[in-house]
């Protein structure tokens, strides 16, 4: 059971006081016996939820891939490093002449402390994406062209840098658009061009700072080209920085390329990511991470589509009509016209990549499915997630168990991550592309 923690509130928070107070969150303790599989699909198991002081915390410290190291992937596939050396790559993006684009991101200044326990879980989760002397974060757009596709690139270049925060990229009709953390921005840029310089025209703003608890925008274009969608998250685990601050989050927004007009699409949506409209039709889906302390077995991650106007619950109610205990005052009226999400992924897997396979040369198995890029857990005891998992797909709904894909970010020995994955794509030869923003590398899987 988590201890909870004493001492003045307002006495200064040093490393070795985190250090302490992690140590007792964690002395002889487990997660309680869970079958994980009834956690996954259309009708997740949702158990009662729990409160605490400080949560369960287990973040495996980051060690990076040793030389020659590679993730593990599924029968029939083969996997190999595609660009190393990059600074945190945290999305992939396929341009149409085939170069694909590596947005890294350097995370915003660190939000102001609102609770005892938030240094205390900064502090971890910062263990688990910052190799001990290993590189920086920095704000890039990478341009890597594999013209052949052997895996082995003939040009690896940065094509922009110095942005704020960036996290999904698009191109259309001559622009490239990119979400920076505080708004949607666009240069003028022809697929083969290998940099662009000079000022940005600003679209449209997006929630920002001076608290930014989910930062990473993620962003796509509608089918016919004439709007933008871009996923905002929620400014904090469960409305502890107030309504005001959650203005235009929590949500997916809808952007008009032409003149920047925007209106919210769908909220209720802790942290939604990776914006995708399935293949040949006008559904959006997304992937969104829930809320964090009721529990290491609530509230599953998911997959979902998305509906004009739709209302996904948070932070009123999970999962549907499931009401948060700890929300006052409550909507009543929101929750009863909430949308419970289409597939549960499992709890605090921390899903924040997604791409439907289009291609062919993987095994047809994976044709029409979803991807997803799970970055792992930190607010449970038993890791979850750390992994690319597989959502098979029928008439364009989710159909089956979910199948990992690609392991091994994990070293479950030591508890220690090598990578974590983040954003994927698929290349123009049918490769998945995954950014392993730990690894500061971009993977490629290929049939075998």
């Amino acid at each position: 059971m988590t201890r909870p923690l004493t001492g003045p509130l307002t006495r200064p928070v040093t490393r070795a006081r985190i250090a302490l107070a992690l140590t007792l969150a964690l002395v002889a303790c487990s997660d309680p016996p869970f079958d994980e599989s009834k956690q996954i699909g259309a009708n997740p198991l949702l158990p009662e939820p729990h409160q605490y002081l400080v949560p369960p915390i287990n973040v495996s410290p980051a060690i990076g891939w040793k030389a020659g190291q590679t993730p593990t992937v599924a029968a029939g596939l083969r996997i190999q490093a595609l660009a190393t050396g990059l600074l945190h790559p945290r999305m992939v993006y396929v341009l149409p002449n085939g170069d694909i684009l590596a947005v890294q991101a350097k995370s915003p200044p660190v939000e102001p402390v609102k609770r005892p326990k938030d240094p205390i879980t900064g502090w971890v989760k910062n263990k688990a994406t910052a190799i001990p002397g290993g590189p920086k974060a920095a704000s890039r757009i990478t341009l890597i062209r594999d013209a052949d596709g052997d895996g082995k690139p003939e040009l690896q270049v940065t094509l922009l840098d110095k942005l704020n925060s960036p996290f999904g990229v698009v191109w259309v009709d001559g622009y490239l658009y990119i979400a920076n953390t505080d708004a949607v921005i666009r240069y003028p840029f022809t697929p083969g061009q290998t940099r662009l310089s000079g000022p940005a025209h600003i679209l449209t703003p997006l929630p920002g700072g001076p608290i930014n608890h989910h930062w990473t925008k993620s962003l796509t274009v509608s089918p016919d080209g004439q709007r933008l969608y871009a996923t905002v998250g929620s400014n904090s685990n469960i409305v502890e920085n107030g309504f005001e601050a959650e203005k235009g989050r929590a949500a997916v927004w809808e952007i008009d390329r032409a003149s920047g007009r925007s209106r919210e699409f769908a909220t209720g949506l802790r942290n939604p990511n990776s914006p995708n409209f399935y293949p040949r039709t006008n559904t959006l889906w997304v992937v969104a991470n829930e809320r964090d302390e009721l529990g290491p077995h609530l509230v599953p991650d998911y997959l979902t589509s998305v509906k004009d106007g739709g209302f996904y619950g948070w932070p009123y109610s999970y999962y549907g009509q499931h009401l948060d205990p700890r929300v006052r005052p409550q909507r009543p009226d929101l929750v009863a016209r909430a949308i419970p999400p289409d597939y549960a992924l499992g709890s605090h897997v921390a899903a924040l990549g997604l791409t439907f396979y289009t291609g062919t040369t993987l095994p047809a198995h994976y044709r029409g499915g979803a991807f997803i890029g799970e970055h792992g857990s930190w607010d449970r005891y038993t890791p979850s997630g750390y992994k690319v998992a597989f959502v098979p797909f029928r008439n364009g709904r989710p159909s089956g168990m979910v199948e990992d894909v690609v392991t091994g970010f994990l070293d479950r020995a030591q508890g220690k991550s090598r990578g974590r994955p983040v954003g994927l794509a698929v290349d123009r030869f049918g490769a998945l592309l995954i950014a392993d923003d730990v690894g500061n590398t971009v993977w490629r899987v290929t049939a075998r």
